[in-house]
């Protein structure tokens, strides 16, 4: 039969790069990465003969995963953990400790009981210490170990009481694993099950690098950073350094580009087919600041542009996979996703839908590394006689749609933002700059030697990821660590010219930012008048709040109409309030569900509608105010509540973004108060 739909996967796998001047990876996201998504991902592809799929792998993972030929020495993290924990310095041990108690909580620790119990202890002698390492370690293992590797499986069943002899063993064999990876990736783009794709070399923003005034071309209100230069020299060096690990790696050059962070401008894209290269990929924002137009149904089709192929993503789909589908059953996210892209199918004007996506981060928040969802998800596909999977190599040899221009911007929000514009990126980029300029009336002669790891240092400083870090739109508890380390790359150029930094270069750029930075928790109890007007100010005084506006980490999304939420319970109920562009809310059949994960029950209300038969008190005007009765939640005294907004069968958006909301009703709040 013939098939309507051409459904194009496309996982994009990426770590920055980690290395300091020693050449040493200072953080451990390669490995644990490598032992929990790299090698499953297209593993679980491949078990469904009938799909393909296409991956992206960026130059960074390419050589960082190649150093675990020689894990200890190649990698701090794992240095540290083979240790006997009495032989660590103090510091040594803080930062592991941290680092081990990084796992997700949920879907990664609680599995493991030893593990969740020395999760919340403050003091570890050292045979917990040695405990805690392990199970960290297994936590990130992936399905294909657990199933496959022995020593996985010997120690989970374990369960604790490890000893040094079974961290040297476990080490030992991932290590092993992990250079498997890459063979396992060419071998199965050899037989067609997917297409390997690149980005260039360091994953950097390649128009901001040719030209800085294309943020302010793609966001008219943009603030550029000071005095910048064209670095056109370092942007052709980023893709030609790319196109060569790929050759030395697969044997062949690549057919095709993703550029970092979906970036592209029209100068990017004639190198890239100067170069050769068949086809890239990005955004719909890009596609419909190109064609003048927001028409979805323009939106699935493959363009040309400089003969070059141009897949541009659904948003919308590919972030219900990366954000909405964890908090459904496996079912259920499968036959929602199924009903989302049926109609394309039965759409004369639709030839292919375009899912794009991080290929590593999004899987530590489902249960069991989200194998269950895959396998129902692809099971489910392999059923459907009217969609088909392609590669973006299949997608380039057919016909596509010729584009007039290509506006410049990225993968999220059309534009250049997340990477410039804030003024701690700004300034990252302008000490990039000043240390260009330091090294261009450099008067003494340089060796070539010396002169090929500054320009190491110049390419690796460009990555988009210190960007991401800088600034308020993204968190996490390591963002001191990747401000250090992009400081680092421009403290080295100075340190191999025997010149000593810049004091600029010795002060960090970033502030302290943690979760908190987005959460406060409740500090009274609340009986707020619910009219949905927050019209007493003094109503929510003591609340807990939720800035969604500021909940983004390793992936980004479309950020719904709710920015914000409040949170607090009295005797009798729990009170919820939303707020953000609830104007968009009223009048297009929005319904709101709200789930109770304890009952496993979850109520729906329609936006701006009379909801008579609902428990739930629910009133619109400038906000969204809920009141919650204590007898939806059947003698349960400690809740996780979640929120999803949803208009036609499309999810506008999930809340709270980082999972459920955890409400203690029996919370003393005394050590609140004060006289």
């Amino acid at each position: 039969m013939q098939k309507d739909l051409k459904l194009s996967f496309f996982w994009h796998m990426h770590q920055p790069d980690y290395r300091d001047s020693t050449g040493v990876m200072k953080m451990p996201w390669v490995f644990l990465h490598a032992i929990k998504d790299y090698y499953e991902m297209p593993w679980i592809l491949s078990l469904y003969p009938s799909l393909k799929a296409t991956f992206n792998i960026t130059p960074p993972l390419i050589e960082q995963l190649n150093l675990y030929s020689e894990p200890t020495k190649n990698d701090y993290f794992l240095d540290l953990w083979l240790q006997h924990p009495s032989k660590l310095e103090a510091s040594e041990r803080e930062w592991l400790i941290k680092t081990c108690k990084s796992s997700n909580f949920d879907t990664m620790v609680k599995p493991l009981s030893t593990y969740a119990t020395l999760f919340h202890q403050e003091y570890l002698d050292d045979k917990e210490m040695i405990d805690l390492e392990v199970l960290f370690i297994l936590s990130w293992s992936g399905i294909y170990l657990r199933q496959n590797n022995k020593s996985v499986k010997r120690l989970l069943q374990k369960a604790n009481g490890f000893t040094q002899k079974d961290k040297q063993s476990l080490l030992d064999e991932l290590a092993a694993f992990v250079l498997e990876i890459l063979p396992f990736y060419g071998k199965l783009a050899k037989e067609g099950v997917i297409s390997l794709s690149t980005t260039p070399y360091n994953h950097p923003i390649l128009p901001l690098l040719f030209d800085m005034d294309n943020a302010h071309k793609a966001n008219e209100h943009a603030a550029l950073p000071d005095n910048p230069l064209c670095l056109a020299d370092d942007a052709i060096e980023q893709v030609d350094r790319s196109i060569a690990l790929y050759k030395e790696t697969f044997g062949l050059a690549p057919t095709g580009f993703w550029p970092a962070e979906g970036a592209v401008d029209e100068r990017s894209v004639e190198l890239y087919s100067k170069l050769g290269l068949k086809w890239i990929a990005t955004d719909e924002a890009i596609l419909f600041r190109s064609l003048g137009s927001d028409d979805r149904t323009a939106l699935y089709s493959s363009y040309k542009y400089k003969d070059v192929t141009i897949g541009f993503r659904d948003h919308g789909i590919s972030d219900l996979l990366g954000f909405t589908y964890r908090f459904k059953s496996p079912h259920e996210a499968a036959e929602h996703f199924v009903n989302t892209i049926e109609p394309l199918a039965e759409d004369p004007e639709t030839q292919t839908l375009f899912v794009i996506l991080d290929g590593e981060n999004a899987w530590e928040f489902f249960e069991e590394n989200a194998f269950p969802f895959f396998t129902g998800l692809y099971e489910r596909l392999s059923e459907l006689e009217w969609c088909d999977t392609v590669t973006m190599d299949e997608v380039a040899a057919a016909d596509s749609k010729e584009l007039e221009q290509l506006a410049p911007g990225s993968w999220i929000g059309g534009d250049f933002s997340t990477w410039s514009g804030h003024a701690e990126k700004n300034r990252a980029w302008e000490l990039i700059y000043q240390t260009k300029r330091d090294v261009e009336h450099y008067n003494h002669p340089i060796s070539d030697e010396i002169a090929k790891k500054i320009q190491f240092h110049f390419l690796a400083s460009e990555c988009s990821d210190w960007f991401w870090w800088y600034g308020d739109d993204h968190v996490t508890d390591f963002a001191l660590e990747f401000d250090a380390l992009f400081r680092n790359h421009l403290i080295t150029i100075y340190q191999l010219l025997d010149i000593y930094p810049p004091a600029d270069l010795l002060i960090p750029i970033i502030s302290n930012k943690s979760t908190a930075s987005f959460m406060v928790k409740p500090q009274s109890a609340i009986t707020p008048d619910i009219d949905g007007k927050h019209s007493n100010f003094f109503d929510w005084i003591g609340s807990g709040s939720i800035d969604e506006s500021r909940l983004f980490s390793t992936m980004d999304r479309v950020r719904g109409p709710i920015e914000k939420i409040y949170y607090g319970h009295d005797k009798e109920h729990v009170f919820i309030a939303f707020e953000g562009d609830i104007e968009s809310l009223k009048d297009n059949d929005v319904t709101l569900q709200i789930i109770i994960e304890e009952t496993e029950e979850d109520y729906s209300v329609v936006i701006g509608e009379e909801n008579p038969e609902c428990q739930v008190k629910c009133v619109v005007a400038d906000g969204i105010e809920l009141a919650i009765p204590f007898s939806l939640f059947e003698g349960n005294t400690r809740i996780h509540l979640r929120f999803e907004f949803e208009e036609k069968n499309t999810i506008l958006q999930t809340l709270p973004g980082y999972g459920a909301l955890e409400i203690d009703i029996d919370e003393d709040y005394t050590k609140n108060w004060f006289v």
